[in-house]
């Protein structure tokens, strides 16, 4: 897991809700240094806590993990050379993809 990537998405969140590190960590019952360190990705939250966090700031803990999880190695092949933005850009047409193909009915089905 990148808990840099995830602590940027957690502050992301935050700061569009306006909202302090104080305010946050009031929330969740945790310390304003824990919501820097995780903010940071220098402290591992447990699964309650990213589930605390996810619930406080209304946002799904996949929103909140969404690019934070490891891929396996054929899937990151492809994509090795690709600039972070491109990277995004290329998660946003597979998950796009990904809804359409799930939506399809095929005659077969």
């Amino acid at each position: 897991m990148d808990y840099v990537d995830l602590g940027k998405r957690v502050r992301a969140r935050r700061t569009a809700l306006n909202w302090t590190q104080e305010h946050l960590a009031q929330e969740i019952g945790v310390s304003t240094s824990f919501i820097g360190h995780i903010e940071r990705g220098s402290r591992k939250a447990s699964i309650d806590t990213l589930v605390m966090l996810a619930n406080a700031m209304q946002i799904s803990t996949d929103e909140l993990l969404g690019g934070s999880l490891s891929m396996p190695n054929d899937l990151v092949m492809p994509v090795k050379n690709l600039t972070k933005g491109q990277k995004q850009a290329m998660m946003q047409i597979l998950t796009t993809a990904q809804e359409q193909v799930l939506q399809w009915n095929t005659p077969d089905e």
